[in-house]
């Protein structure tokens, strides 16, 4: 009894001295969104499901693009599409609950169901009825899934180092427990996902200063690119420090992830699959997975880019999707695969 009560003072001491140490006190919402709003910014009021931080781009007469963000990111990571792409198109892009503007919401709901309603709801206030859908990582499972569930909205569908099934996570089917040791396995892997899945970091972790963990899981994502400097760090870290953010991440890394089987050979969109080689989180090995799985889907990989190929080769990436888009078009979309030429696998 004495070394347990020991061990558990110990542990009571080491605790108090990481909060002490690394305390961070959120920002005021306010602060943040004067910082990272801009003229484009508009917000979608859902009722207990939040105030939903969304951007309407580029030419409103053109081909719609919609643009998910992947998991602690933000709709931020696709203005440098937002840049290339909007004389040719209209982008819309969003902030999920508990990410950028948006941030935590009334519900509490964090699911991907919950985050896959939301698209819905953003698209049916905006009257968008077909478009393409892309997304990455996070951003990218929430868009196969609704491809799967509204094949005749969507048009065409880029997964940008998306998240595929959840068996696809695992190292080993029989040995890995969860989504996190992957993660774990890679040589640049990502400090900040793994303690997430750790119920001892979530219990203190809405009150730590995530500076370091932020530099150093970008630095990874990013593969050590150039791009992540300071106005990048810190737009991360404002954005995680708005009030009631923190909360709100750890609450959704702490949701059961519901395990559902989905047969990704009805995706009947075209697909274009676009990966960075170097991706510390979903590797090359989902990528072929997804070639494997989807009937029409054509490649862009990148042999030294990482998990965001959006920001580290904006130019090269969108002149890629740009190209994908003109070989699957007439003056709309092709959506009778049986009428469309072959195509190659790779641009």
């Amino acid at each position: 009894m004495k070394i347990v009560k020991f061990i558990t003072i110990f542990l009571v001491i080491i605790f108090t001295t990481i909060i002490i140490f690394f305390y961070e006190e959120d920002i005021p919402k306010d602060v943040v969104d004067a910082k990272y709003a801009n003229h484009a910014s508009q917000f979608l009021d859902l009722g207990k499901d939040g105030l939903i931080h969304y951007r309407d781009q580029g030419d409103r007469r053109a081909q719609v693009i919609v643009l998910l963000h992947g998991s602690n990111a933000s709709l931020h990571t696709w203005e440098p599409w937002v840049e290339q792409l909007s004389n040719s198109y209209r982008l819309i892009s969003l902030d999920f609950p508990a990410h950028g503007l948006t941030g935590a919401v009334p519900s509490g709901e964090y699911s991907t169901a919950s985050y896959l309603s939301v698209v819905e709801r953003i698209l049916d206030n905006l009257s968008v009825d077909t478009f393409v859908i892309a997304g990455n990582s996070m951003g990218g499972g929430i868009a196969w899934r609704f491809a799967l569930k509204h094949p005749e909205k969507v048009e065409a569908l880029v997964l940008v180092a998306a998240s595929g099934l959840s068996i696809w996570r695992t190292i080993d089917a029989e040995t890995a427990k969860n989504r996190f040791e992957e993660a774990a396995s890679a040589q640049n892997s990502i400090l900040a996902f793994r303690l997430l899945g750790m119920p001892w970091f979530r219990a203190i972790g809405a009150k730590l200063d995530p500076y370091y963990l932020i530099i150093q899981g970008l630095k990874s994502a990013y593969n050590y690119s150039e791009v992540v400097d300071d106005d990048l760090v810190m737009r991360y870290y404002n954005l995680h420090l708005r009030d009631g953010t923190r909360t709100a991440t750890l609450s959704r890394f702490s949701q059961p992830r519901i395990q559902r089987s989905f047969n990704l050979s009805q995706i009947s969109a075209p697909t274009l699959l676009m990966w960075g080689e170097q991706d510390p989180l979903n590797s090359m090995q989902v990528a072929r997975r997804f070639e494997e799985s989807i009937p029409n889907t054509r490649t862009a990989y990148y042999a030294d880019v990482g998990h965001v190929p959006m920001e580290e080769i904006p130019k090269r990436s969108a002149d890629d999707l740009q190209l994908f888009l003109s070989s699957v078009s007439g003056s709309r979309l092709i959506r009778n695969q049986s009428a469309m030429s072959p195509m190659s696998k790779d641009l």
